[in-house]
Parts: structure tokens; C-alpha cells; sequence
């Protein structure tokens, strides 16, 4: 791991225990929960978000007012808003997309849940994703947590990744295995 990257993982960590701490105590994971779920979605809809909490060009004020009136926006709980807030006068929301993927993963832990993150060409039904959480669940033997995205250059099939186990079932690794095969062929 790079240092700025461990560095980013270690700021986020610290912050992740503090605000699961608080939430822990309060009996508030499920709303934690939510908060986690709708910023990760405003950070995948909103690239002026993305570049808010990114860019050297924002002032400490600015990015704690804008991020302010983010969390305000969009009803956040107290504990998540003024970590928020605390994050942008400390220049720290860089580390935001870490923040939220380490508190997804301590709320599963704490439940007992493993957290499968699930990478498919296009959306899942509710269906399918039922289907693949008792699949998986039995593969591993506890209650399993998903988190989807998409990626259409999969074309199809799709990517699980469990912890530190992956697993690939997309045209497109095939076609780039079918592509190595024939390489090797020559």
C-alpha cells in the first residue's frame, strides 16, 4: 500500500471507530446505516460533491459549509453531520469514500454479517439478489450483507468480492483469459 493511501486508510479508520462508537452507544446503527447508504449515493450521483471534498481550491469554511448543508439536506443524523462538519475544518473529506466503506464493514461485522460487495453489468432485481445472498450465505456460513454497483464494461456475469476472496464470473475477464490463451497459442 502506498503511503498516501495509508495514511488516507488510517485518518478514515480513526474517524469510522469514533462515529461507529457513538452510534453503538445511542442504539442508532440502523439510522448510521442509512446515512452511509444515501452519502454513498450522493458521491456516486454528484461530481460536484466528489470535487468539493477532493479539491485543494475549497477553504476550510467553504468545505464545512458546503458539507454542512449537505448533511442538512439531506436529513443526516446529528453524530454523522458534525463528524462531517469536523471532517471539513480539519480538511479531511478526502477520505470520505474510506470513512463510509469502513463504517459499511464494522456495522456488518458487529451484526455478524459478512460483507459481499457485488459488481454486475446491469442492476440486479430484488429476485436475483435474494437468490445470491442464501447462495452465498450457505457458501459461507453467516448472514451476508450486500452491496451493489454496476459496471456495464462487464458486459456480463459478475464480480464478488467477500473479505479477501474474489470471485469473477464476467465476460469480460473470460474474454481477456480467452485473449492471454490465444496469445500464448502463437
Amino acid at each position: 500500500m502506498s503511503e498516501p493511501a495509508s495514511i488516507s486508510t488510517g485518518i478514515a479508520g480513526r474517524y469510522a471507530q469514533a462515529v461507529f462508537d457513538l452510534a453503538k452507544e445511542e442504539n442508532a446503527l440502523d439510522a448510521l446505516e442509512s446515512d452511509i447508504t444515501a452519502l454513498e449515493a450522493a458521491l456516486a450521483d454528484s461530481s460536484d460533491l466528489r470535487d468539493m471534498i477532493h479539491s485543494p481550491l475549497y477553504g476550510r469554511e467553504e468545505q464545512t459549509a458546503a458539507i454542512g448543508a449537505v448533511a442538512e439536506k439531506m436529513n443526516l443524523s446529528i453524530t454523522m453531520a458534525n463528524t462531517l462538519r469536523l471532517m471539513g475544518s480539519k480538511r479531511r473529506l478526502f477520505v470520505l469514500p474510506q470513512l463510509l466503506a469502513n463504517l459499511r464493514a464494522r456495522i456488518s461485522d458487529d451484526r455478524g454479517e459478512v460483507l459481499a460487495e457485488v459488481t454486475s453489468a446491469k442492476a440486479l432485481s430484488d429476485d436475483q439478489l435474494n437468490s445470491l445472498k442464501k447462495t452465498l450465505g450457505a457458501k459461507v456460513g453467516s448472514d451476508i450483507n450486500i452491496k451493489t454497483s454496476v459496471d456495464e464494461s462487464l458486459i456480463g456475469g459478475l464480480v464478488i468480492k467477500m473479505g479477501s476472496r474474489m470471485i469473477d464470473t464476467s465476460i469480460k475477464s473470460k474474454l481477456a483469459q480467452l485473449q492471454n490463451t490465444m496469445k500464448e497459442a502463437r
